[in-house]
């Protein structure tokens, strides 16, 4: 097997991704701008460095003999985050730039970009009973201010690599991964982690109240990580050129979220709305028609038990939080 790269590898899908490359053999490169000792996962038998992919001469040299690149590398977060970032979000399409034009010098083969469901048309995503999103409802374009216009830049760079110089491209739209060994508190957790965190503290507390952001009627989707990888695995080894939803299909509200967590913790809390909180859009789904024709198979893990085995592992963790 060739040697394959993974930027973003110290983050809660890269290092995941790590993990499953070395368990199946291959010989991988992973790279993370963050300090060795910040990385979620750490494979010793990875080629692990520290390196900034907006810079030119690293991304240069990150590929250097690599047959396969991941792309993971970005600089997001949670709603909180990417609705008071967006500039910081955007500035990370000088990854994708960089290591597209890396991978074309380096003869790369194949090269995987992770995009996300933030692509997609706001005014498709105003209600909580939502319309599943299809791959083609990212245009026209009014996506997520910031990190969603970055992301559907980046998506289109790897549209014309590929049509210009022959690199096999693949582009996964992510809706909402979750699951262990991922980030549950600072302010770039996801919904799952952070209600999982607000109900394990409470648990532990015995204050039996949390915050909820908004009224938690907003609806989402939320993806389990072995899903997410296994669906990593099956678009870049596949013949499907254009970005594909890789995302659960199961609906839910926030407040059901909610519920399901305090059915796992064995607690009923009161929540406490904060309405002037960031929500994000009111309602988004993954309509599936398309991962399912091409690959006969879609993100089936649910919800409750994705989040059984969440909310574990942040329990377990949450008094190694300062």
């Amino acid at each position: 097997m060739g040697k394959v790269l993974v930027t973003g590898a110290g983050g809660f899908i890269g290092g995941h991704l790590v993990k499953s490359l070395i368990a199946t053999g291959h010989n991988v490169r992973a790279i993370d701008i963050k300090p060795l000792n910040e990385w979620f996962q750490v494979e010793n038998s990875a080629e692990n460095l520290i390196s900034d992919m907006r810079d030119t001469h690293s991304s240069a040299k990150s590929c250097d003999g690599i047959e396969t690149v991941y792309n993971l590398a970005s600089d997001m977060g949670g709603m909180g985050f990417i609705e008071n970032h967006k500039a910081e979000c955007m500035v990370s399409v000088l990854i994708n730039t960089n290591l597209l034009e890396a991978a074309r010098k380096s003869k790369v083969e194949r090269y995987f970009y992770s995009s996300s469901a933030c692509v997609y048309n706001g005014t498709k995503q105003q209600y909580s009973n939502v319309t599943a999103l299809k791959e083609s409802d990212a245009y026209p374009a009014d996506p997520e201010d910031g990190y969603g216009w970055e992301k559907l830049f980046s998506e289109r760079m790897c549209r014309h690599f590929r049509e210009d110089y022959g690199i096999h491209t693949r582009i996964a739209r992510f809706h909402n991964v979750y699951g262990p060994n991922g980030t549950f508190y600072g302010g770039r957790e996801k919904a799952p982690a952070a209600i999982c965190r607000k109900i394990a503290l409470a648990k532990k507390s015995g204050h039996h109240e949390i915050e909820v952001w908004g009224d938690g009627e907003q609806t989402r989707s939320f993806m389990y990580i072995d899903d997410c990888l296994t669906g990593i695995d099956m678009i870049l080894k596949g013949e499907y050129i254009d970005p594909i939803n890789l995302g659960s299909s199961e609906l839910v509200s926030v407040n059901r979220l909610v519920e399901i967590v305090e059915s796992i913790a064995g607690i009923k809390v009161k929540r406490n709305h904060d309405l002037t909180a960031p929500q994000g859009v009111r309602g988004r789904n993954s309509d599936n028609s398309t991962i399912l024709s091409e690959f006969g198979w879609e993100p089936s893990i649910s919800l409750q038990t994705g989040l059984e085995s969440t909310y574990k592992w942040i329990y377990d963790h949450i008094d190694e939080v300062d």
